[in-house]
């Protein structure tokens, strides 16, 4: 693995400055309390959790838990004086939350956000109302790639036609020179899904490119991309050397998405296959597969648990497998397929603890010890909380002995000393 190098001297002073929004967001649950405690609360509750399956390493914090988002999503709505809001939804309603700059959105992004809103008065675009289903731009998403310093503007409309869209976007470019591409989205459908499925590029390619552990990433307007990019590098390099991988290993990533963990670990195994549900980021990651000159990497369309099924019932093994399920946690038929395959390792990254307990529960009972679990802080001043698990095969003789490169309970994880 590539050396990292580690910072020095004590944490900076807290911001003392509260945001003004955060009572009527409700996104940012620990806005009042001080980082170091956030992460004690976090800390706690992995290890409440975890407790029945082993002991918890030090949480991983942030140097600067501040403008981290990378992804920055707007709702735009209207007032009956003619007032346009770009914000979040108040906590529990539909009520738009008038959002000038965030605090944990990227700062560049706010900006075009509210440049944005501003040009909407200029060209008589009227907000969307979800009442009555009338309006032209409903949402306002914008990407952003801290390694290249592209930014994708995504904005999402409910009528076919957008009037007057070069001029539109000679205004945008014009207060915004940095922006890369930007792409109109068409959703006309009264739910709640941000984006639909058609899209038209107004300027630039429609996607962008990040940088992620050395590998290069590309990004469409529906990619799944993790949203703090400086604790994504430090979760998936644990991932990697957790996995302890030779080059020798077969791998197998479920829910690959556009293929970021597997292309990364691709560089220290033997081979491995992803497997996606989502066909659009299957097509994205044969293209991440190309950016990177990756030879011993496929990737799949299709259900990771029928996938690993087959490959039991063919006699076919592997050395392990990294999953990355959504919050709600795998399906039994999933984790009743990984204890069929019963590969040496799994590498489980979680979103929700709580879901990860229970899964760790089933896979128990299947033969699997829990190695090593350490909480990862990849959602500043929220409650959310990422959690990576290895877990190895009781049968297996191998020894497992990690090595992480972040100077265990040292450098990185100074905020609990």
């Amino acid at each position: 693995m590539d050396s990292k190098k580690k910072s020095s001297g004590a944490p900076k002073p807290e911001k003392q400055s509260k945001c003004k929004y955060s009572e009527r967001c409700g996104g940012c649950v620990y806005m009042d309390k001080e980082y170091r405690v956030q992460l004690e609360i976090k800390q706690k509750t992995v290890e409440k959790l975890m407790k029945p399956f082993g002991s918890v390493l030090p949480i991983v914090g942030m140097e600067e838990p501040y403008h981290y988002r990378n992804k920055v999503h707007a709702v735009i709505s209207g007032g009956r004086k003619g007032e346009i809001y770009a914000g979040t939804y108040e906590a529990g309603t539909h009520r738009v939350v008038d959002v000038e700059n965030c605090m944990i959105d990227n700062e560049e992004a706010d900006a075009i956000i509210r440049t944005v809103a501003g040009l909407m008065r200029s060209f008589k675009f009227v907000p969307y109302n979800e009442d009555t289903g009338r309006g032209f731009l409903r949402h306002i998403l914008v990407r952003t790639a801290r390694a290249t310093g592209q930014i994708m503007v995504v904005l999402v409309v409910a009528d076919k036609v957008f009037p007057s869209k070069n001029n539109f976007v000679k205004a945008l470019l014009k207060a915004h020179p940095s922006i890369t591409t930007i792409v109109s989205n068409f959703n006309d459908r009264r739910t709640s899904m941000v984006l639909g499925e058609r899209e038209q590029v107004l300027y630039g390619r429609g996607c962008i490119e990040d940088e992620l552990c050395g590998c290069r990433f590309k990004l469409s307007p529906r990619s799944f991309y993790q949203i703090n990019p400086v604790q994504t590098e430090i979760l998936y390099r644990l991932a990697v050397e957790y996995a302890g991988l030779t080059g020798a290993e077969s791998v197998i990533d479920a829910y690959s998405g556009i293929g970021t963990i597997g292309i990364i670990a691709s560089k220290y195994a033997g081979s491995v296959t992803g497997v996606e549900l989502n066909a659009d980021a299957v097509k994205d990651a044969a293209v991440n597969l190309r950016l990177n000159n990756c030879k011993n990497a496929n990737y799949i369309q299709g259900d990771a648990g029928e996938f690993m099924l087959r490959e039991a019932a063919a006699g076919r093994s592997c050395d392990v497998v990294f999953m990355d399920p959504p919050r709600g946690g795998s399906s039994r038929e999933f984790l009743e397929a990984l204890a069929r395959l019963s590969p040496k390792k799994v590498i489980y990254i979680s979103c929700n603890p709580e879901t990860l307990a229970a899964d760790l529960k089933y896979l128990t009972k299947k033969g699997y010890k829990m190695d090593k679990c350490r909480p990862v802080d990849m959602f500043p001043w929220t409650g959310s909380i990422e959690t990576i698990v290895l877990l190895s095969h009781k049968s297996s003789d191998s020894h497992i002995n990690v090595r992480t490169e972040f100077g265990e309970g040292k450098v990185m994880f100074r905020w609990l000393q």
